[in-house]
């Protein structure tokens, strides 16, 4: 079937085909408007990175290359089974739910001397290491442990083999975004985020583009952090996102899967409802970032230097403060090493 689209042609090709999933004109210039208010603040910078990832290192150091990377490749499926059976980590006195538990669990090794962030230990850690790394606060622990050791050992193996670092790794691409996800997509089999929708192969790439946009912004787009192609990446489809953009009256999902979605109904990876919700959430973002860009060379006559990146780094944060608001809308469920 060849190589599959990339992640913005795959958004198109698969909004333009949706049954389930649709993208409103309404919403998308909307949350455009939304932006357009926010375009003076740090809220649309690479700063943003940094106030929603306040335990990442200083970035002035190869363990900042790696910490990325380590959390990255172990980045997904946060979801608990209920809401009162979350994943719990406490660090320095804040107790962290989700994705957060992660990244204080990697911390609180740290700060163990567990060396969590070097290759040539988390390579050949076994699984019980890895378990006492991640270990909860209460008896519910991170979900997919076993997937979350084999990835790792896994990536851990491949920078081994280029150099012994992330930033050995990545050199060769060359500040290139897109050439920095091509390299990691074929290097690292938990990254290859692809699918099969209406004849074609597609591609997300979730996990690939956000580990080279956290590397962008743990570097404040500074220095090695200064990224070319960085506008070339497309937003993060995972199962937040989406539902912030459902909020927003940006996405509409069929009645049928929304009842599914209420239901509990779990979706494979792969599915089409799946494919749709993702692809679509890909796209609609596209077209947020293209109508943000009118709207400033428009009202502002000028040049527009906003990514799609950036949006999503907007986009889940809100989600995760206006919770409570969209508690109403559904997340889709789908246990994959992918997102």
């Amino acid at each position: 079937m060849g190589s599959p689209l990339p992640p913005r042609e795959s958004g198109q090709y698969i909004a333009e085909r949706s049954q389930d999933v649709s993208v409103e004109e309404g919403g998308v210039e909307r949350v455009a408007e939304m932006l357009y208010n926010l375009r003076h603040s740090d809220s649309l910078t690479a700063r943003s990175w940094k106030k929603a990832n306040p335990l990442a290192p200083s970035h002035n150091s190869d363990q900042a290359f790696n910490w990325v990377f380590v959390v990255d490749t172990m980045n997904f499926s946060f979801w608990p089974e209920s809401e009162s059976q979350q994943c719990e980590v406490t660090y320095k006195g804040i107790t962290y739910t989700g994705y957060m538990t992660l990244c204080a669990a990697i911390s609180r090794a740290m700060d163990e001397g567990i060396p969590i962030t070097e290759p040539k230990y988390f390579s050949q850690m076994s699984v019980q290491e890895l378990a006492h790394i991640l270990r909860s606060d209460n008896e519910t622990p991170m979900p997919m442990l076993e997937e979350r050791h084999q990835v790792l050992t896994e990536g851990g193996r491949v920078l081994l083999e280029h150099g012994g670092s992330f930033r050995s790794f990545i050199n060769p691409a060359g500040n290139d975004a897109l050439k920095m996800v091509e390299l990691i997509v074929e290097k690292i089999p938990s990254y290859r985020d692809e699918a099969t929708y209406e004849g074609k192969r597609v591609s997300f790439y979730k996990r690939a583009q956000i580990l080279v946009a956290d590397l962008w912004g743990i570097m404040e787009a500074r220095g090695e952090g200064d990224i070319i192609n960085i506008d070339r990446l497309t937003m993060f489809a995972d199962y937040r996102v989406p539902q912030a953009l459902v909020y927003l009256g940006v996405l509409q999902y069929s009645d049928g899967l929304m009842q599914a979605l209420k239901n509990g109904e779990l979706l494979a990876s792969g599915d089409r409802e799946e494919v749709e919700i993702r692809g679509c959430s890909i796209w609609s973002v596209e077209l947020i970032k293209e109508r943000f860009c009118k709207l400033v060379q428009e009202r502002d006559t000028q040049t527009c230097s906003i990514n799609s990146a950036i949006i999503d780094f907007y986009l889940w944060p809100y989600a995760k403060q206006h919770h409570k608001e969209m508690a109403h809308i559904p997340i889709h469920h789908t246990r994959c090493v992918y997102y």
